[in-house]
């Protein structure tokens, strides 16, 4: 028989914050069932029987298409039915689960049901920030593990919700969100292997980019921000959690558990954290699309608000010079890593409001206007590939096709990141800075190269941080697009 926590029935409520509070107890409750057995079992004791703890689970029944009238493109379900989805990590989304409850009381007056789910937590879930269990037990120990707590399921965390493949099994609830409580679960696992940050730590604005140099220049002026009792951000995170609270602001208990890693993740993280979450978080995803596709897959479960590629690219075309901007308004995908969740056929449409926002940051930052703007940067067609030598193929091939696309520049990420915001319906959008010109004989050289990158780095990171001050003053609810929603959506922004 399984080993399980008191049952908490199903319950309705008309307050979303009464409906997050249930959810919370039964998530903590459950948690605490985990941890409990769990540290028996590291105490060699022999448990009762199978342990599980299910997610809590959220539910609306509808039985008409009327909704009350909405500018948001997400916030209701389409029509009668049931929607429903499980749950996970209410302290870090209690927020976002309130507001979204609170939409969809506003867009049609039902109930909200919560209780508790089917779907098992798996024992890595629910393990403590600073909790290396695992480490401690046998090699035996380790493999009775599995016969006796829940193990992460695969088939409980794929993304044929947000893929458009997902259809449901009859008597089977339509979801609420894209991703299952598993789903997510599994992502914030991965984000602090991959980041070495905690996913606590990231903000509701992401900045993507392939240099080290665009990082080093973000910790200055993170630090710099530290230093300024009037800045408008409260701490600065590096790799480790390493915490620099603002001048002025009082260091917390678990400020002192961050510790710079003896060396760096494979993706690290920086964060400009303000008080409402609504911060900077820089990634440096390194080379290629695949780090492009892998970073993006995870971050999407946070919800941000928008993640914006800065980066360097080849310029293809003759009028460009070193330094010149390029602002992204098609991809050309040759780097085929999402080939399989999102065809070649589909378009990744530009975002207007991003758009605007990363021209009128160029403007501000450059002081340049007009004319003069339009000499430094470029809006046209980006071209992404996997392969890092292509100019190195045969009878220019790549060359043709770039050339009757009408591409601009050439790049290994920006296609990517641009296809999974796209995919998980994450406002994005790519500025580029032409670092070479390998058509045209300007290709990298030591010298030149560490010249350009001292003089253009700091500027191009600023125009990113002063777009995403325009998008934050502009409100974040138009950013979320219809543009990225489909036929049938999902209630969850």
């Amino acid at each position: 028989m399984p080993y399980l926590p008191p049952f908490i029935a199903p319950a309705s409520f008309s307050d979303p914050d009464a409906a997050l509070a249930q959810i919370r107890t039964i998530y903590n409750d459950s948690l605490q069932h985990l941890r409990d057995a769990m540290q028996r079992f590291v105490a060699g004791e022999d448990l009762p029987g199978h342990v599980r703890a299910c997610y809590p689970f959220v539910r609306i029944h509808t039985d008409t298409v009327v909704r009350i009238p909405s500018s948001l493109a997400f916030g209701f379900v389409q029509g009668p039915g049931r929607f429903e989805t499980t749950l996970t990590r209410p302290d870090l989304f209690g927020g976002y689960y309130c507001e979204q409850l609170r939409l969809l009381r506003q867009s049609h007056n039902v109930e909200i049901e919560v209780g508790t789910s089917t779907q098992p937590i798996p024992v890595h879930f629910s393990f403590a920030e600073h909790d290396h269990i695992e480490g401690s037990l046998s090699a035996e120990r380790r493999m009775l593990m599995r016969d006796l707590f829940d193990l992460p399921d695969l088939g409980a965390m794929d993304d044929g919700i947000a893929n458009g493949t997902w259809q449901a099994k009859p008597g089977e609830a339509q979801p609420l969100s894209l991703f299952t409580a598993p789903r997510v679960d599994y992502s914030l696992h991965r984000l602090r292997h991959y980041t070495g940050t905690a996913p606590e730590w990231f903000q509701s604005f992401v900045l993507f980019t392939n240099y080290q140099f665009y990082i080093d220049e973000f910790v200055r002026l993170g630090h710099e921000a530290m230093a300024d009792p009037a800045s408008e951000y409260v701490a600065f995170i590096e790799p480790g959690n390493v915490v620099t609270r603002r001048t002025g602001l009082p260091t917390e208990a678990a400020d002192t558990l961050g510790a710079p890693p003896p060396r760096l993740p494979q993706m690290p993280a920086y964060h400009l954290v303000r008080a409402d979450r609504s911060g900077i978080s820089m990634v440096n995803i390194g080379v290629g699309p695949s780090n492009a596709k892998t970073i993006t897959d995870h971050v999407a479960v946070l919800r941000p608000h928008a993640w914006l590629m800065l980066g360097h690219c080849a310029g293809l075309r003759n009028s460009q010079q070193l330094g010149d901007y390029v602002l992204a308004h098609a991809y050309v995908r040759e780097d085929h890593v999402l080939d399989e969740e999102l065809p070649l056929w589909v378009p990744i449409p530009a975002l207007a409001e991003i758009q605007l926002a990363l021209e009128k940051g160029v403007a501000d930052v450059t002081g340049l206007a007009g004319a003069n703007l339009k000499r430094i940067m470029r809006t046209g067609t980006v071209a992404s590939t996997d392969n890092r030598n292509w100019e190195l193929l045969p009878e220019n091939e790549p060359q043709r096709r770039f050339s009757q696309s009408r591409a601009v520049a050439l790049d290994m990420e920006s296609a990517a990141i641009a296809a999974n915001g796209f995919r998980f319906r994450v406002p994005y959008g790519t500025l580029l800075c032409v670092s070479d010109k390998p058509l045209h004989g300007e290709i990298k050289l030591p010298g030149m190269a560490n010249h350009f990158y001292r003089e253009r780095v700091d500027q191009h990171l600023r125009i990113g941080m002063r777009a995403i001050d325009i998008l934050r003053e502009g409100g974040v609810d138009r950013l979320h697009s219809r543009k990225l929603r489909s036929f049938a959506e999902v209630a969850f922004q």
